[in-house]
């Protein structure tokens, strides 16, 4: 079977490359990619397999059942929205739409799915099984699609019992893919903070309540919350990205200072507890130094989790197919991705594809405007993924 999933991924490659430069040229951002989920129906269209629009408005979802008997169904993910980026890099394929860009390779996921689904249509007759193909819209920007696909049932009817997703990861060299499974990356929440004072005269602060002064006050109480109270085996990130005032000057304390940031743990207790503690101590401090915080907290995606015993089998599954030396282990990641709500619902793997190739300069990380992949990538991505769906399958 690897035997027969490699000459396909051969015939396939140069096609799946045409599906990424397309996709690469005609980003759409988030809850707007009405030409990209009409180009996945088209192809899935083409290649005869059955498939639903309409998911989270953009989204579709392919059906291959094998020609073997079995009600077992796995499903495989890819996200297909875009960023808020400008493309420098000097490619053919640049992107055409100002401002979006595919900086996160979502490209290559959507490309690498619809290879996935031409290869597994065509060996249909050698799997028993079902596997349901989500391409799934809005992965960049909260509540995140992979909860409204959830909410809409993706996972129900038929029911999958397990999903695989990957992500390109700049880092790894081409050729190679990492796991981790348990705890693989952090949930990510919103924090947006209004601190209220009097403003006045720089020269007379007497007569003033200095929302600055309190707002670094609560910015520095806030991480002794963090580093006094999280559990120091679960990592825990508190950032603020962003202040700004109103109305202030060299000489002029503002009314209000606004502050946004981002909170993210491992830990699903602590992260509850921690949004208590952190609103408490940001709204007495403001209140003890004479001022008002309303401090807000924007739940976002939660840890994603890839369950132990699936993740060792794809693991060992990739192994088989590409040998030891190109499997590697991964740390955990404080970054955030929505896959994480499958893996609150079922059995979830999500994996790491190389796609760094130094010698030719392809380094950028994810959401830079040079960001860019080895292409070749895109064929050990289609084999690979094939091989791991029907392992899981269990033919």
């Amino acid at each position: 079977m690897i035997k027969k999933l490699k000459l396909q991924a051969d015939k396939t490659f140069k096609e799946v490359i045409k599906h990424r430069r397309h996709l690469h040229q005609n980003p759409e951002l988030s809850f707007k990619e009405i030409q990209t989920g009409k180009y996945i129906a088209k192809t899935l269209k083409q290649y005869g397999i059955k498939h639903e629009t309409g998911w989270a408005d953009n989204g579709v979802v392919g059906y291959i059942k094998g020609a073997k008997s079995s009600k077992k169904v796995i499903a495989l993910r890819a996200d297909i929205d875009a960023l808020p980026i400008q493309e420098i890099n000097i490619v053919p394929y640049k992107s055409k739409t100002p401002g979006v860009m595919h900086a996160c390779g979502h490209d290559v996921h959507t490309s690498s799915l619809l290879g996935v689904a031409k290869i597994l249509n065509a060996l249909k007759n050698e799997f028993a099984g079902t596997i349901k193909l989500i391409f799934q819209p809005a992965e960049e920007m909260m509540p995140g699609g992979a909860s409204l696909l959830i909410k809409q049932g993706v996972l129900k009817n038929p029911k999958p019992v397990s999903i695989i997703g990957q992500h390109v990861h700049p880092p790894l060299d081409v050729g190679k893919v990492g796991f981790k499974g348990g705890i693989y990356m952090a949930s990510a929440d919103e924090l947006y903070m209004n601190v209220h004072g009097r403003g006045g005269h720089g020269a007379l602060p007497q007569d003033c309540i200095d929302p600055i002064v309190i707002t670094a006050q609560i910015i520095t109480a806030l991480q002794q919350v963090v580093s006094r109270n999280a559990n120091p085996t679960m990592p825990t990130v508190l950032t603020f990205g962003k202040i700004n005032s109103t109305g202030g000057s060299t000489n002029v304390i503002p009314n209000e200072v606004k502050l946004m940031g981002t909170f993210r743990t491992m830990d699903e207790k602590w992260r509850k507890e921690s949004h208590r503690l952190m609103k408490r101590m940001a709204e007495k401090m403001a209140k003890a130094m004479g001022g008002k915080c309303e401090f807000k907290v924007v739940k976002g995606y939660p840890v994603l989790y890839n369950d132990e015993a699936l993740t060792l089998r794809t693991k060992d599954a990739a192994i088989e197919f590409l040998g030891k030396k190109k499997v590697v282990d991964l740390p955990i990641r404080m970054t955030a991705e929505d896959f994480a709500y499958y893996s609150q619902q079922m059995p979830a793997c999500f994996y790491r594809l190389g796609t760094g190739n130094k010698s030719k300069g392809i380094t950028s990380p994810v959401h830079t405007n040079t960001f860019n992949v080895d292409e070749s990538s895109l064929q050990l991505s289609i084999g690979l993924m094939s091989w791991l769906a029907i392992k899981e399958l269990g033919n």
